[in-house]
């Protein structure tokens, strides 16, 4: 098993709205559409897409024959649940350590309005039974990227990265929904992923171009080895021991950009995971993220490797 991922599996609820509504606002909306979500599920579903390669890797990057994605999460007993885990199972994902529990399936509320923008309110649900004491050295095991989020307990997450790095793998830790984030758990991470929100939190600076946003990795970077922001369609930055930079992203007709972010977290590991170097896979983490937003819906609108590598410049 060559990625481990942490983290949370819902139902996303959609509907669609010409804008947001304001505080005690009531708006119609269109009818809802459901989706398989959670940005643990999503992000297991963007690897399992972009380790389904169907041409050879270029010289010197570790082949994608025999390399797989575990999820370790909680759905509930019902239907939900149900749809879910199949779901994974269906996109070629090992789902043994996803266990059906006595609670009710995580569920996201998602309003998407007519630029493509969303907002999200979650229902954690059985995701917030999934505690430290779940967890089991033996499902880290050969791994080589264990990926994270933070719509599990806290507490968790920091379990699974400490069991990522004694398993030897490299943690990813996409710091979303934003919090506060204790200094154990930054110990035991070798990448930060945030966008602009999520930098500010953090850091109390807004990141509002390329160049501030270099200027709070560089901030952060002086907790975590490796840091990366994602500023939409201002592509994303790198602050890392061997370098920095900015890698734009290629122009498409945004429709929805709910799963862009677990599409770039997707690519970006499977890229660590096959040896790529930090531009290149944050690179594949933009193309993916600007592929993704081109579609409806969170894993339904996940790219396909094929199609990443054939947006990417020559």
């Amino acid at each position: 098993m060559s990625i481990v991922v942490v983290g949370s599996i819902n139902m996303d609820l959609v509907v669609r709205v010409k804008r947001h509504p304001l505080p005690g606002e009531t708006l119609l909306g269109s009818d809802y559409e459901t989706h398989h979500g959670g940005k643990g599920a999503n992000q297991a579903v963007a690897v399992a897409r972009m380790l389904a390669r169907s041409a050879q890797p270029s010289k010197g990057v570790i082949s994608g024959q025999g390399l797989g994605v575990r999820m370790i999460g909680r759905v509930g007993q019902d239907e939900f649940g149900n749809q879910l885990r199949n779901a994974l199972k269906r996109e070629g994902i090992n789902v043994h350590a996803t266990i059906p529990i006595a609670a009710p399936t995580g569920v996201a509320f998602i309003a998407v309005n007519e630029e493509g923008q969303n907002t999200i309110i979650v229902s954690p649900g059985a995701n917030h039974r999934l505690r430290p004491e779940n967890l089991s050295p033996a499902e880290f095991e050969g791994a080589r990227v264990v990926v994270l989020q933070l719509e599990i307990p806290l507490e968790t997450v920091r379990r699974a990265a400490e069991l990522g790095r004694q398993a030897g793998a490299r943690v990813i830790l996409n710091a979303s929904p934003a919090q506060l984030l204790p200094s154990k758990l930054l110990e035991h991470t070798d990448i930060l992923v945030v966008n602009e929100n999520e930098a500010y939190g953090l850091t109390g600076v807004q990141p509002d171009s390329p160049e501030m946003a270099l200027e709070v990795a560089q901030v952060l970077a002086e907790k975590v080895p490796t840091v990366i922001i994602t500023l939409g369609e201002q592509g994303a930055v790198w602050v890392a021991p061997e370098g920095k930079g900015h890698q734009p992203v290629p122009k498409v007709e945004a429709i929805d950009a709910t799963g862009a972010g677990d599409a770039f977290i997707g690519a970006l590991a499977t890229a660590i995971c096959e040896g790529r170097s930090l531009s290149q896979a944050v690179e594949l983490g933009c193309v993916a993220g600007a592929l993704a937003a081109t579609k409806a819906g969170a894993q339904s609108s996940l790219p396909w490797r094929e199609d990443v590598f054939a947006r990417l410049e020559p």
